[in-house]
């Protein structure tokens, strides 16, 4: 069985193959949230979002249970159960700030 290290390592060199940028990992296992790990990410444009959804979509193990935002394509979001993949427009992931409001768990891989 993979380590989440592992887990985590794979899903961002799916994301860097797509060119994601400023990809950032955060532990949220002290927090009720029902997810482990957040991963967060950004891409240039629309097109690109999806691109980088889609590579990993295609390219994980993981099982997908829930995929969010295709349509909008400024924030989509991949559910893999412990993990919780967001991939947002520049704009988009700076009004939510998920790493202001959860900073302190910034993961280092």
């Amino acid at each position: 069985m993979e380590s989440d290290r592992e887990r985590l390592q794979q899903l961002i060199a799916l994301i860097t193959e797509k060119r994601g940028e400023h990809t950032v990992v955060l532990d949220m296992r002290e927090f009720s949230l029902g997810v482990d790990y957040f991963v967060i990410t950004e891409g240039g444009s629309v097109k690109q979002l999806r691109a980088i959804a889609e590579r990993i979509i295609e390219g994980s193990p993981e099982q997908l249970f829930q995929q969010e935002g295709q349509e909008s394509g400024d924030w989509i979001v991949l559910d893999y159960g412990e993990i919780m993949i967001h991939i947002f427009a520049p704009a988009t992931r700076c009004f939510y700030d998920l790493e202001g409001l959860w900073g302190d768990t910034v993961v280092q891989l």
